[in-house]
């Protein structure tokens, strides 16, 4: 089972949460809008997002445990997961330490796929995880296991889980984000969620 972080396992994206705190709601939209009329590719936002965030790494752990709530479903999903077999795999585009700092604070411990970065006083310098144009490419994963013959689960929210959920054999979206209404729009069978509550009685029914 693969699963996104931001916005998927919080309830915001705390990467965006991050760069809007540095640099202001309009300087954020403005760069939103280049990748959404296609002039820059995530990465290429990613990069640039992170150069304007200035904070140590304990500043940013400490802003996101005062801006973001990992859902408290989660912890009782992974075991519920384990408890059947299930391998957990957290994938993202976002800051590798700083979500592994997040969810060890919130009582998980799963493998994180994802970025690292150089928490610079003068802006954070991204190292990504693949050459992806998606600053990750999560499809690879998904790929990679059903390859090994694993029936793969993908639970994701936004742009970069969108070649993912071509991939995975069950998908779950987040209700009224951007995989959901992707998802619609192309006829990929999956099912919307709120709550990791729900994903573990889908797949698992009761205890």
């Amino acid at each position: 089972m693969f699963v996104d972080f931001d916005g998927t396992i919080t309830d915001v994206d705390t990467f965006d949460a991050l760069v809007r705190d540095a640099v202001g709601d309009e300087i954020w939209d403005s760069i939103d809008a280049e990748l959404a009329a296609g002039y820059l590719t995530l990465r290429e936002v990613l990069m640039l997002q992170a150069s304007h965030i200035t904070k140590s790494e304990a500043e940013a752990i400490a802003f996101l445990e005062a801006t973001a709530t990992v859902d408290p479903a989660f912890a009782p999903f992974v075991g519920a997961a384990r408890r059947r077999g299930v391998e957990v795999c957290v994938v993202s585009s976002g800051i590798g330490p700083i979500i592994r700092t997040t969810l060890e604070r919130a009582g998980v411990d799963v493998p994180v796929l994802a970025n690292d970065v150089d928490f610079a006083a003068d802006g954070w310098t991204m190292t990504f995880i693949d050459e992806s144009a998606n600053g990750h490419d999560k499809a690879a994963a998904v790929r990679e296991a059903r390859a090994a013959g694993r029936l793969t689960v993908f639970v994701g929210d936004g742009i970069s889980d969108f070649t993912a959920a071509h991939e995975a054999q069950r998908c779950f979206a987040k209700a009224g984000r951007a995989l959901e209404s992707y998802c619609r729009a192309r006829n990929i069978p999956f099912t919307p969620f709120t709550s990791f509550a729900e994903i573990e009685s889908a797949l698992f029914g009761c205890e």
